[in-house]
């Protein structure tokens, strides 16, 4: 007779709010305290929606800062995506299969540490910017982590470190959509009026957020939403 343990799943993401508004109430450091918000890791953002060339189906993104949506020149899935089996090619399954089977084999550590050090497979296929109507590859990496978000990301790589280093490797369009900065040299992560962007040009960063939550909420392409890192015990 095969006995079971009983185990038992504390549902803490149901507390997130709560356990960081309660932080500015107990009598803690502030450096461990900052250390506590960054493990909830609360983000405010918004989830949206890009379709997928020549299938019937789409792949739900989220993302801090969708005004830069104009800048996504491609898509990264994580390794564990349920999506990537229906979505990638004849001539790209084998490669992504080994690629996804080496990337599960990594510890979450490992893969949030390499900053620098970037890896992955296309898939063959193409998700559509819905702005610009362009067709952009779709890629596994093993820098999306599937515990964050929807475990898919639009990657702006001219403002986006890994996402530069990744555009870099694999020689992919970089498309600057704020000012400032050099992105012949690095990624531009600092601060600047909207470029390249349709009807966001010439609007700050939080103007800009604003304008395109309205719009994608408007569109039914997506909505505003908050996201945290904290995971159920």
């Amino acid at each position: 007779v095969r006995k079971t343990m009983k185990q038992w799943l504390l549902r803490i993401t149901a507390y997130a709010e709560r356990l960081l508004e309660c932080l500015d109430t107990i009598d803690w450091s502030e450096s461990i305290k900052e250390v506590q918000r960054n493990w909830i890791g609360k983000s405010m953002g918004a989830s949206l929606f890009f379709d997928i060339a020549d299938k019937d189906i789409n792949i739900e993104v989220f993302t801090t800062r969708a005004d830069t949506l104009f800048g996504a020149s491609f898509m990264v899935l994580a390794p564990e995506h349920e999506i990537i089996s229906t979505i990638v090619s004849d001539e790209q399954r084998a490669a992504v299969e080994e690629y996804v089977t080496w990337a599960k084999n990594r510890s979450e550590r490992e893969r949030m540490a390499e900053v620098k050090k970037v890896s992955g497979v296309f898939t063959g296929a193409y998700g559509i910017n819905p702005f610009t109507g362009a067709r952009i590859p779709i890629w596994v990496a093993d820098y999306v982590l599937m515990g964050y978000g929807t475990g898919a990301i639009m990657a702006v790589p001219a403002h986006d470190e890994r996402d530069y280093a990744f555009a870099k490797k694999y020689n992919i369009e970089i498309i600057p959509v704020l000012e400032g900065g050099n992105i012949e040299v690095e990624a531009h992560t600092g601060d600047g009026l909207h470029i390249n962007s349709g009807f966001l040009d010439g609007l700050n960063k939080q103007d800009a957020i604003e304008t395109m939550a309205k719009w994608l909420e408007e569109n039914k392409i997506g909505k505003k939403t908050i996201n945290y890192r904290l995971r159920e015990w």
